[in-house]
């Protein structure tokens, strides 16, 4: 049995752990499925590949740069194989609009069915602007037109130049990721496998309580909810579970960030269990603004609470009660800080201002 087939059918059908089913996010941690990225290495390739589409000053290089993105991207978000991206026509058959991508059927593996897959409001507007550029859609008229072993050697160069292993940095292995990723956050296996295409399915019976309008459905739900916890999110940190200290009544919970910040979080032990928290388990911590303490400075405080994130002051809007601060960290996420009128004079803070924010609190959800 292959790596693929194992993925597919180690899984449970798609109950809740309330339901009396299993927690099939549970049951996909990386070592049981093989090796592939977590959606914290996703996210770093996928900077690594907007970064490096920038870089080059020559128009030629960067329309190339950006169509490798352009794939990249479509196989990151809709876990499309190669070569069904290479034969799309993103100028054609991407309805922004509905937040569609029509992949059809000239993929000749009898077990990946045509279909349209759902991606997010923000990525079908980023695609539009994208196309919209004379340059680049002039560029892709003749579709992506590009060679299969010059994109895996990108797509390779990409997470080697992150340090993983060139391996896990291929089209295929991305494709897989995506899977995994979206089974860790409970995605229904049905909506899964019917997102990816699998003609053959190993877990008929899970389709007996799901219609294809129940897939389409709980498909945009999950991808509408992934893209407001990367794009609108305030006070919000996903991340991996890196160490967990259980005591007799609450466990301590740490928390590695996509920024390589730690955040450190305690909960009940009821908790850890209704959450199915372990190890490597992917999962968001929050913090509300009033428990958000600011201190002026590069200098880091001194003081007790135990997460301390550094950062630049971004936006200052002062009310006649309490003064709302944005900052933002340095891996881009936006913390919103509330004090006091009377205090924000104190602290005398201005926009631009180097900062840290405090919590001691961060609720995991």
């Amino acid at each position: 049995m292959n790596q693929k087939q194992t993925v597919e059918s180690s899984l449970p059908s798609p109950k809740s752990p309330a339901q009396g089913g299993m927690d099939q996010g549970r049951l996909v941690s990386m070592p049981e499925t093989g090796p592939c990225l977590d959606s914290i290495q996703l996210d770093s390739l996928e900077q690594a590949f907007r970064e490096w589409a920038k870089q080059s000053s020559r128009t030629d290089v960067q329309l190339s740069r950006r169509r490798i993105l352009v794939i990249f991207l479509l196989i990151r978000y809709t876990g499309a194989k190669l070569n069904e991206i290479l034969a799309l026509d993103p100028l054609k058959r991407i309805d922004f609009n509905r937040q569609l991508v029509d992949l059809g059927n000239e993929d000749t593996d009898a077990r990946t069915e045509s279909r349209t897959v759902r991606i997010s409001a923000t990525f079908a507007a980023e695609l539009e602007q994208m196309f919209n550029d004379p340059s680049f859609r002039r560029f892709l008229e003749k579709q992506f037109n590009v060679d299969p072993g010059f994109v895996r050697r990108k797509f390779y160069e990409r997470a080697q130049g992150l340090g993983f292993p060139k391996t896990l940095g291929g089209p295929e292995m991305i494709r897989k990721a995506r899977a995994v990723e979206l089974m860790q956050r409970n995605m229904p296996m049905p909506a899964v496998q019917t997102m990816l295409g699998h003609s053959t399915m190993n877990l008929t019976s899970a389709y007996v309580s799901f219609s294809k309008d129940d897939i389409a459905q709980v498909t945009k739900l999950f991808i509408d909810r992934e893209a407001s916890r990367k794009t609108s999110a305030r006070n919000s940190f996903f991340g991996k579970i890196k160490a967990l200290q259980k005591g007799d009544i609450q466990t301590r919970v740490t928390l590695a960030t996509a920024g390589g910040d730690t955040i450190e979080s305690v909960i009940t032990n009821s908790s850890l269990e209704r959450l199915s928290l372990k190890e490597s388990r992917l999962i968001m911590a929050e913090v509300k603004a009033p428990l958000v303490i600011l201190y002026r400075g590069e200098k880091e405080p001194e003081c007790t609470a135990e997460n301390r994130l550094v950062g630049m002051v971004e936006q200052i809007n002062a009310g006649r009660i309490n003064t709302e601060y944005l900052v933002r960290i340095k891996d881009g996420t936006i913390l919103c800080a509330l004090v006091s009128t009377h205090g924000a004079q104190w602290l005398g803070l201005g926009v631009g201002d180097p900062v840290w924010a405090a919590s001691a609190v961060f609720p995991l959800c």
